[in-house]
């Protein structure tokens, strides 16, 4: 026997469907592109988190295609000897497990710029030094570029489309593959931007080392102070790393956080001297 419904009621269920069916259309959507972020940021954080297990000696197979791109553009000459000596006496500073044979290839281009790259190199270029104002401001700059391979940034810096290569060429054994990875790489690593949080590490590690080797850390933020200053032009320092205030900011924080002493600046050697002031 049909029920009869009061008038209006069916007129009030048709309108209701609908809203219920919308609401629960955007729960489903709404859970879903959630599932998919997730997904993404898990992938993402895998494909960082394997990167750094990959063992040192992969990182010199990469450096053996990617060094040579820079030795072509580095002089030997007592710039360059001095960095090493000084690079040298940083990272006896550094745990036992963390040394290696980190060598400095000083490039004479008027680029304010450091860089890490696979292989154990450090690139300083002459523009960087003839910002320098003293010894110290060149050792935090060494410790900071120290710090990126003891937290091995300069392995995250291929980018993720490179490390799932890597990654493969290394499980499957392809050493072909490899250099393939390293030839693409060198661009990228020539250009390496690393986060805000990495760079901050790496100028704690610079810090932590200038501290142990002078006993105090004077000096500390000058260089980051002054390429604040500049104009932008041609200062790769600015465009590959985060805005230098912050990072002075950060370091004096860590200076009054650890009691860290403000002593006397070292001058420069002369075979780093290598531009005005």
């Amino acid at each position: 026997m049909p029920i009869e419904l009061p008038p209006g009621t069916a007129a009030h269920s048709e309108d209701s469907s609908p809203d219920t069916s919308n609401r629960q259309l955007l729960v489903i959507g709404g859970l879903f592109l959630a599932f998919v972020v997730g997904l993404i940021w898990l992938f993402v954080t895998l494909i960082t988190n394997l990167v750094l297990l990959l063992p040192p000696s992969v990182e010199q197979q990469l450096g053996a295609v990617m060094v040579p791109a820079f030795e072509q553009q580095a002089k030997s000459s007592p710039t360059q000897d001095t960095l090493n000596q000084l690079l040298d006496s940083l990272e006896q500073h550094l745990p036992a497990d963390k040394r290696r044979d980190y060598r400095v290839l000083y490039i004479p281009q008027d680029v304010v710029n450091a860089i890490a790259i696979p292989g154990d190199r450090v690139i300083i270029y002459k523009g960087l030094l003839a910002e320098a104002g003293s010894e110290n401001e060149v050792m935090m700059v060494l410790g900071h570029e120290l710090g990126h391979f003891v937290n091995r940034d300069h392995l995250r810096g291929i980018g993720r489309g490179l490390a799932i290569q890597l990654l493969l060429a290394v499980f499957l054994g392809d050493a072909g593959a490899i250099q393939n990875v390293a030839i693409s790489g060198v661009a990228r690593i020539s250009q390496a931007r690393f986060s805000q949080a990495q760079e901050l590490k790496a100028d704690e590690v610079g810090l932590t080392l200038l501290a142990q080797h002078y006993g105090q850390v004077a000096g500390a933020t000058d260089f980051f102070e002054r390429i604040s200053r500049l104009p932008g032009a041609n200062i790769a320092f600015l465009s590959t790393h985060p805005a230098p205030r912050k990072r002075v900011a950060e370091l004096r924080r860590l200076i009054r956080q650890r009691g860290y002493a403000m002593g006397t600046k070292v001058p420069l050697p002369p075979a780093l001297a290598v531009g005005d002031k």
